[in-house]
């Protein structure tokens, strides 16, 4: 495995979910000149923002709703722990944003009046939440993929699986969490159509590179949901905060001996009506929150998981016997066909269902504008931590979240013009200029083809388990305990075989899932009071507010 030639772009973007599409494509709007490189380490469509069912939220109808509602119930659900600066600029910003992709192509539902269908899910105080079927997500996906195909600027590039960002570090100088001005020059990738490790540099670099779901045995992210992005600005020295909120969603489809990616049904099935009761039929929320199944997803997951203990079950269910079924194939004819198609009829049987892992509030530590604390980089979207979630997101906040903060890297990243690939970098905290021609290739000498693929394959399955096991929805410290001290075995265990195997997709999403977990353990054992979305049974209330935790 040989590295090729130095790519240069003036942008780079890793990821090609909404939050990375909706940067390039501004970006080619404002700079036709320029030119805009996107990565992605599988098709061009497989990201989280695909598996995004149930919407986005906006206040669309300001007769009924208000921005200050959605403000409100964004904070309420964060549990104290959201930025209100960042919470009031994604909520009165998101609008147009909702607006502009509307004019790329997307196309949501709309009533017999045609005013748009607007839904209600938990946390939220009213019908905010535009929706395409169940597939909202993949609609919005869909439209800005055809808008990028149409500007000559872009170059989106496939099957490329980025290894590490380019710093100082790798121009022979030591870098600590406390070097000032560390910067990005581009990134190592390897480019799994040639077999070959490439050097893309570029002025300006944004990850878009999703969330960490695959981190837990069962989730309802897509396989490439592996932290990459989190993983890489950690060892590059990057700031990380608040990686123990992690967000089950309540309601996976259960479907025994199944495990990895697990299918969503979404909060908007009960937003209309569908009631969780566990396996003697009670309907239970009323127990746990006076919003019963519209509460937010901490609490309903939490209530679920309590009744499967207590009762001795894998599962709980969602009925929606009472819906209309036309009403039902209508909205949610994906959930409806994937029913059907494992023998489950929601006129006549009760969805089964379980928690599974969903969506990381915190990640990269991020500003107002996006920009991470290395210079030239940015980050959106999921593997961002904007300030806007806190301690627990409200749903379909994400969506907006990853546009709203996509524009505002744009805006940033233009209004500053960055030295040209190809030029002289002056290296701030080194006191010493460096030319782009010395960023060395990547280095692979004395690297052999693993031996056998299960010293991979078994620490997955490993990992996974114990973050299922003590890291879930429920912990308390003996069980972090535990799971720290395993994931140093497997951390030492892995990254000796990564100094002695070539790189591979397989064996660098094992050593960026180990760093992320152990990120969200790290935590986690930081944080001694339960709040939000991470739940301590050693520290069962709120204690004194504990600070957003950066490591």
């Amino acid at each position: 495995m040989g590295a090729t030639a130095i790519m240069q772009t003036d942008f780079l973007v890793i990821g090609s979910g909404i939050a990375g599409l909706t940067f390039a494509l501004k970006v080619a709007e404002d700079c036709p000149d320029k030119t805009i490189t996107i990565l992605t380490k599988t098709q061009s469509d497989e990201t989280n923002t695909k598996y995004a069912q149930g919407g986005i939220a906006g206040v669309m109808d300001f007769d009924k709703d208000s921005f200050n509602k959605h403000i409100e119930d964004t904070l309420i659900a964060g549990d104290g722990l959201c930025n209100r600066e960042v919470v009031e600029i994604v909520v009165r910003e998101g609008v147009e944003r909702i607006k502009e992709i509307i004019e790329w192509g997307a196309q949501f539902d709309k009533d017999k009046d045609g005013d748009y269908a607007l839904g209600r899910e938990g946390g939220h105080s009213e019908f905010r939440i535009l929706h395409h079927k169940d597939v909202t997500g993949k609609e919005m996906e869909r439209a800005l993929l055809e808008a990028i195909i149409r500007k000559p600027n872009i170059r989106l590039l496939s099957h490329c699986f980025v290894l590490d960002i380019i710093t100082q570090h790798h121009l022979g100088f030591l870098i600590t969490k406390s070097t000032p001005d560390i910067e990005c020059y581009g990134v190592y990738v390897l480019n799994l159509n040639t077999n070959k490790i490439e050097t893309i540099l570029s002025a300006v670099t944004l990850l878009a590179t999703g969330g960490n779901g695959q981190v837990y045995r069962t989730t309802t992210n897509p396989a490439i949901a592996t932290g990459d992005g989190v993983a890489m600005v950690y060892r590059a020295k990057g700031r990380i905060e608040n990686m123990e909120f992690i967000q089950f969603h309540p309601t996976a489809l259960y479907e025994p001996g199944v495990r990895g990616h697990s299918f969503l049904i979404t909060e908007a099935v009960r937003g209309d009506g569908g009631v969780l009761r566990n396996h003697k039929g009670e309907a239970f929320m009323e127990r746990y929150d006076e919003r019963k199944d519209l509460a937010p997803r901490d609490i309903v997951a939490r209530a679920i998981d309590h009744e499967m203990k207590i009762n001795g079950t894998e599962h709980v269910y969602l009925d929606c016997r009472h819906f209309s079924k036309e009403k039902f194939t209508e909205h949610f004819p994906n959930i409806y066909e994937k029913c059907l198609s494992i023998g489950i009829d929601i006129a006549k049987h009760m969805i089964p269902v379980a928690p599974a892992a969903h969506y990381s509030c915190g990640g990269i530590k991020t500003d107002e504008q996006a920009r991470t604390s290395i210079k030239h980089l940015y980050a959106a979207g999921e593997c961002a931590s904007t300030g806007l979630h806190g301690a627990n997101r409200l749903a379909s906040n994400s969506l907006l979240e990853a546009m709203v903060f996509a524009h505002r890297a744009y805006k940033d990243a233009i209004l500053n013009p960055q030295e040209k690939p190809g030029a002289v970098l002056i290296n701030g905290s080194q006191g010493k200029k460096v030319d782009y021609a010395e960023v060395p290739n990547w280095k692979s000498e004395g690297t052999n083809a693993p031996k056998e693929m299960i010293l991979i394959t078994q620490s997955v399955k490993e990992m996974k388990l114990l973050m299922s096991d003590y890291v879930g929805i429920v912990r308390n410290n003996e069980r972090l305990s535990r799971a720290m001290k395993r994931l140093d075995l497997l951390y030492e265990e892995t990254e000796a075989l990564y100094e002695k195997t070539a790189v591979s997709p397989q064996l660098c999403e094992l050593r960026n899932m180990i760093t992320v977990a152990y990120l969200i353990v790290k935590c986690a054992e930081f944080r001694h009071e339960s709040r939000g979305l991470h739940f301590n049974t050693d520290y069962p209330s709120k204690s004194i507010m504990v600070q957003n935790i950066a490591l």
